[in-house]
């Protein structure tokens, strides 16, 4: 499915933090939103996300996830919306074991298997980021939205992490500050500063130099 952002204005609170968006993102595309922190990449998020929150996943800054819930139980709620309500009520209580083979073939991957039944306040802040990924890829969709997925994994959970988003959705989308990840994952970069789109080209025509002009010297 393609995303449309057709020249507009974004902010919050009366203050525009973005101006003149224009911006087409088509299925199957890997885009990677980079720039300082300030610039707009978590608005353009929030914006793609409240528009096309029906068919996409959406991996926030903050995990979201219920503390004294277990890794199952928080990773399971993502698929809450393909059962009936008495279904999701006693798999919460008495967890089947199809559903804890599904998520634990999620976790496993994201190195958190050994996990899975242990309270996520428990979890240190990569593990309970990497949980609320697992979260984003059991509820599944054409395409994910991520803000900032990767800030608490180290280099190599970043790199389980990413491989796993690109390979359970067709479109992602992601902000990154990490430009060497952002240019070895995506297809597509998206750049911005000071509340504008300033680039905007394929992933294989750029360096990590010709990006170190949207940051401050």
């Amino acid at each position: 499915m393609p995303f449309e952002l057709d020249n507009e204005d974004f902010g919050y609170d009366e203050r525009v933090v973005l101006r003149g968006i224009s911006l087409s993102i088509a299925a199957g595309e890997k885009v990677a939103l980079v720039g300082e922190n300030g610039a707009g990449k978590s608005t353009l998020l929030s914006v793609l996300q409240e528009r096309y929150r029906s068919k996409t996943a959406f991996i926030p800054q903050d995990p979201g996830l219920v503390e004294t819930l277990t890794v199952f139980h928080n990773v399971y709620m993502g698929s809450l919306h393909r059962h009936s309500t008495g279904y999701n009520l006693w798999n919460l209580i008495w967890p089947r074991e199809k559903e804890v083979a599904a998520v634990r073939l999620i976790v496993e991957r994201m190195g958190i298997g050994d996990k899975l039944f242990d309270r996520i306040g428990t979890l240190s802040q990569g593990q309970q980021q990497r949980a609320a990924i697992c979260r984003a890829i059991m509820q599944g969709g054409d395409a994910v939205f991520g803000d900032e997925p990767v800030s608490a994994a180290d280099n190599r959970h970043a790199h389980i992490t990413l491989e796993a988003i690109s390979d359970a959705f067709e479109t992602v989308v992601l902000s990154m500050h990490d430009i060497e990840l952002a240019l070895r994952y995506s297809t597509r970069i998206v750049g911005l500063k000071d509340g504008a789109i300033v680039l905007d080209a394929p992933a294989s025509n750029l360096t990590p130099t010709d990006l170190s002009g949207l940051y401050k010297r």
